[in-house]
């Protein structure tokens, strides 16, 4: 049974990471990074940390929620984007313990893959062209790349670092 604090400490973890998940991807957008087929959301390294808390899956989740308030694809992208989102917190969240020299390496995988296949089937089907196999490919493509620079380049180093600050934490 979670007593109050740790109740608050869950509400306050995920508030936060849903305000900089926010903040982050409104600074992409203003780069023209954050929204279509070449994303490059700087906020998708903070869908890592799955990894270190639980209250990241709602956090992201809903920090991809206010973010695609923005988006040129109105609600469909607040409802597929999120979703997409969920579903990687929660996959990264179930990889966690699959680690190599305490580096969780497969963590940033559930975002890329997620990410690719539904925003890419999104961006095709919300075409200007219409839906075609070729479009949801190219579109998969763009975004799982993206999605791969960033859950790799970015995401995964932030892991190591904050691997490396929690085991050299000291308490007093």
């Amino acid at each position: 049974m979670k007593t109050q604090s740790q109740r608050t400490q869950y509400l306050v973890q995920g508030a936060m990471i849903a305000a900089i998940y926010t903040v982050l991807t409104l600074l992409a957008a203003l780069a023209n990074l954050a929204y279509g087929p070449v994303q490059f959301r700087f906020s998708e390294a903070l869908t890592i940390l799955p990894v270190f808390t639980p209250a990241a899956v709602p956090g992201l989740a809903i920090g991809c929620l206010l973010s695609n308030i923005w988006s040129g694809y109105g609600a469909a992208d607040m409802v597929f984007g999120t979703l997409a989102t969920l579903l990687a917190a929660i996959s990264t969240r179930m990889v966690r313990n699959i680690r190599i020299k305490k580096i969780p390496v497969l963590a940033p995988l559930p975002p890329v893959l997620f990410n690719a296949v539904i925003v890419g089937l999104e961006l095709a089907v919300l075409s200007t062209e219409g839906f075609s196999w070729a479009g949801f490919w190219a579109a998969a493509l763009s975004v799982g790349a993206g999605e791969l620079v960033i859950c790799y380049g970015l995401g995964l180093p932030l892991a190591a670092g904050l691997q490396k600050i929690g085991e050299n934490r000291k308490f007093y």
